[in-house]
């Protein structure tokens, strides 16, 4: 079947001294049906900004300069805004980083609930019947009463339990969770890794799941999308990655996990050196390879492309350039 989802040649860019900066450089992956996909790298990859493109919320300076997305086979980049109203929660919904900020801090969830129940044709009389079924589904206990209560009067992974439950109000095939879990403790995290899940498996969801965290990925996803510098440098299964990660970055991200027991003998735990470069002074070429323990000559010459590397495993690497690992080893 088709994808469910379809970015292609995704570029978008700010303006910056007179001139249009890219941040978002030549995106390009799909999601299907029910696939749960991690999409991860460090903070400033350029992850969310490519889920804000999906849904087309970008800031107002921000400017697409090339790219198609497709969801469920319609082309969003020609959409009004009308559509795309449609589009966002019925279709593909979102829920955000944090939901103490996400949510209205004067209004009750049942109030929220309802007006997201509401944008999505819901009638009125059975709103409270909704909402509470709703609260039902993402496992929080006592719905009644929890309709009368403000965002406040909730834990961190109750608060985040209700965005997902307003994400779900309109039955979307497509939720983003962007970093759902970075504010809570690992149990927590724990158990709305195990929510997300379930709702995929119930109600036939596909999920892009944004985190920095490879740890949560190897636990949850299907697939996984590797981001650095705003471009993807590696999209493999699962199992493949973490079994035998192709691209320098992902592997340098791999090993950095936090383990039992490392670093106990030279008291230094695995770090990446360096950080993420800043799109106003983007390394010329590869933009990993001033990190890059395994960069050679033409690596700071040549831009690579995202190439195959086996079967369903890309990298955007030189390292399997034939062309260039040929001109190296002669």
């Amino acid at each position: 079947m088709p994808p469910l989802l379809s970015v292609r040649d995704l570029t978008v860019a700010f303006p910056a001294e007179g001139s249009l900066l890219p941040v978002v450089r030549e995106v390009e992956f799909a999601i299907h049906r029910s696939e749960l996909v991690g999409l991860v790298g460090e903070s400033g990859s350029g992850k969310t900004l490519t889920a804000l493109s999906i849904l087309r919320l970008l800031p107002p300076q921000a400017r697409v300069l090339s790219g198609r997305i497709e969801l469920d086979g319609e082309d969003l980049s020609g959409c009004s805004e009308t559509r795309l109203r449609q589009v966002r929660g019925q279709t593909v919904a979102m829920v955000f980083q944090e939901p103490i900020t996400a949510l209205n801090p004067v209004l009750t969830v049942g109030y929220q609930l309802g007006e997201a129940l509401q944008a999505t044709g819901g009638k009125r009389k059975t709103r409270e019947q909704e909402a509470r079924a709703l609260l039902d589904l993402v496992g929080i206990p006592g719905s009644a009463a929890r309709l009368g209560d403000y965002p406040y009067q909730l834990s961190g992974g109750q608060r985040q339990r209700v965005m997902i439950a307003m994400a779900l109000a309109a039955k979307p095939r497509l939720l983003i969770a962007d970093e759902p879990t970075s504010a809570l403790d690992v149990t927590v995290q724990a158990q709305i890794l195990e929510l997300l899940e379930e709702l995929r498996e119930r109600l036939d969801l596909a999920i892009l799941l944004i985190t920095h965290d490879l740890s949560l990925v190897a636990q949850t996803c299907d697939r996984v999308m590797v981001m650095y510098a705003g471009q993807i440098v590696e999209d493999a299964d699962v199992g493949s990655l973490y079994a035998s990660p192709a691209h320098p970055y992902t592997r340098a991200l791999i090993e950095a996990i936090p383990r039992l027991g490392a670093g106990i003998q030279s008291g230094i735990l695995p770090t990446l050196p360096g950080r993420v470069p800043d799109p106003r002074d983007r390394p010329v070429g590869c933009a990993f390879h001033p990190r890059c323990s395994d960069a050679f000559d033409s690596c700071p010459e040549s831009e690579p492309a995202l190439l195959d590397v086996s079967t369903g495993q890309r990298a955007r690497c030189l390292l399997y350039d034939p062309v260039v690992v040929a001109r190296e080893s002669g």
